[in-house]
């Protein structure tokens, strides 16, 4: 089944799509996620490539991409070192994503719809984007998958993912 112009994306409360909603002008799409720049082979050295962001994506109410804020709070090697308290990179993230938040008017928690969009930052790839990967689609995109959180969407298209 062909992916639709308008993504649906259920808000779950506590999971990975707790941070999904509506504010004053439109829609958001807020997460914590660590991520590799694309390409990048897992060698020696890996924890320093390995990037926590925070990443707040603003859409319209017909789910266009209006912009995203897009921050790196560090590396997987400076969380091993300093793993606990204010100045770890989990606990910096945690504080930005809730300032991008706190900055958003009329704020409520729910589904979304978007369209599919992808941007690429600190050369991580960003977005919702559509990819075939039913083996026989002709090619046809079936799939959306969430970058770089790694949530895909699929028909029935009801909100659901998997991981």
């Amino acid at each position: 089944m062909a992916v639709p112009e308008i993504i649906p994306i259920a808000y779950e409360p506590d999971y990975r799509t707790s941070t999904i909603g509506r504010f004053s002008t439109g829609q958001f799409l807020a997460s914590i996620t660590y991520a590799f720049p694309e390409g990048f082979v897992r060698g020696d050295g890996w924890e320093e490539h390995k990037r926590l962001f925070v990443a707040l994506h603003t859409f319209d109410a017909a789910g266009h991409h209006q912009g995203s804020d897009i921050w790196c709070a560090g590396t997987w090697a400076e969380q091993v070192k300093r793993p606990r308290g204010e100045d770890s990179v989990l606990a910096r993230a945690e504080a930005r994503l809730d300032a991008v938040l706190s900055g958003l008017p009329e704020r409520e928690y729910c589904d979304i719809a978007i369209r599919p969009f992808q941007l690429i930052n600190d050369g991580v790839v960003f977005g919702l984007v559509t990819e075939c990967h039913a083996e026989d689609q002709d090619g046809e995109e079936d799939w959306a998958e969430l970058y770089p959180d790694g949530l895909g969407f699929s028909a029935p298209w009801d909100g659901q993912y998997d991981t």
